[in-house]
């Protein structure tokens, strides 16, 4: 678990002294700079499938180049051969990005094939331990449910055509990766936390899509009714409004829960979606008017009295 401290201000009250200071900094150091070799790999190894994809004849080719990659990288990796350790990594994360990437350009409209994207993804992540994959298996996952991102011009777009079903899936999926990584060894705990922390985002996208147009449980019922296509266009099973109450009630839980259980990450995402869900709400419920901003700055500072109340009345009972 990361935790956040102003070591001079800790130095200033006495609470650290100027050697434990000066040991935390270099620690800190150590840590950023391994940040940023791990963010230049990231983009890089993304960069190299991504052409490596678009410059293959054909998605098959991709796809067996990367499986090539891929297979190399485990031995590399499960042999445990350090002096190719890296360039196992590489070839792993390489080659698992090639064939998903080949996979999702040969038949991206199959099921199985998102599947399957999902399951090489996850276990390539956990060999080479690269929360990247991890990430990426996790949305990878999401396209199942249908999920589907695009870019066109400086502009991009998000369609998540399974809200509910979104909302529930990764609820469970942060929950049983939170009490995994409270388990599991520090480098697998850190993957598990990517997956949870990804899952959350997914979450409140699903709850955000559902607060704006409802859900018609387009799966569910074209799984139950006989003519597809009398299932594309209905009138939403789950309305709109349902989403924006229980979003609400979920930001606020969650909210209270980082704050007593000191998980930053946790109460920045609640901080950044609960403008978003006020935003949201404020232009499509209540319109622009001075009295609903009014009325809305009052609710938000309502909301972090209570917080600092309950955060201060666990710092007196600890």
């Amino acid at each position: 678990m990361k935790i956040t401290l102003d070591i001079s201000k800790l130095v200033e009250e006495g609470k650290l002294t100027s050697e434990e200071a000066e040991k935390l900094t270099k620690l800190a150091a150590h840590d950023t700079i391994s940040l940023g070799i791990n963010i230049l790999v990231g983009f890089a190894v993304v960069a190299i499938a991504a052409g490596a994809v678009a410059l293959a004849p054909a998605p098959l080719t991709a796809i067996s180049f990367g499986l090539t990659l891929f297979v190399a990288g485990c031995a590399i990796a499960l042999n445990r051969v350090q002096h190719w350790m890296i360039f196992g990594q590489i070839c792993l994360v390489i080659g698992a990005l090639m064939l998903g990437g080949g996979a999702i350009a040969y038949r991206a409209d199959l099921l199985a094939t998102m599947l399957i994207v999902t399951c090489v993804f996850c276990l390539a992540a956990i060999i080479a331990r690269s929360s990247l994959l991890m990430a990426l298996a996790v949305l990878a996952a999401s396209a199942c449910l249908g999920a589907r991102t695009g870019y066109s011009h400086a502009s991009y777009s998000l369609a998540i055509f399974e809200p509910t079903l979104t909302v529930v899936v990764f609820s469970m999926v942060a929950l049983i990766a939170y009490r995994a990584s409270r388990r599991l060894p520090a480098e697998y705990a850190r993957l598990a936390v990517t997956a949870a922390r990804t899952s959350l985002l997914l979450i409140n996208f699903g709850f955000w899509i559902g607060s704006l147009w409802g859900d018609p449980l387009m799966l569910i019922r074209s799984l139950a009714a006989k003519d597809v296509s009398s299932t594309l266009m209905t009138k939403p099973v789950i309305p709109a409004m349902a989403f924006s109450v229980m979003w609400a009630v979920a930001l606020l839980g969650a909210g209270f829960w980082a704050v007593r259980a000191n998980r930053r990450w946790l109460v920045n995402l609640v901080a950044v979606f609960s403008g978003i869900h006020f935003y949201t709400q404020w232009f499509e419920r209540l319109g622009a008017t001075p009295l609903s901003v009014l009325l809305g700055g009052l609710v938000m500072l309502a909301s972090a009295l209570a917080l600092w109340l309950f955060n201060r009345r666990v710092a007196n009972s600890s």
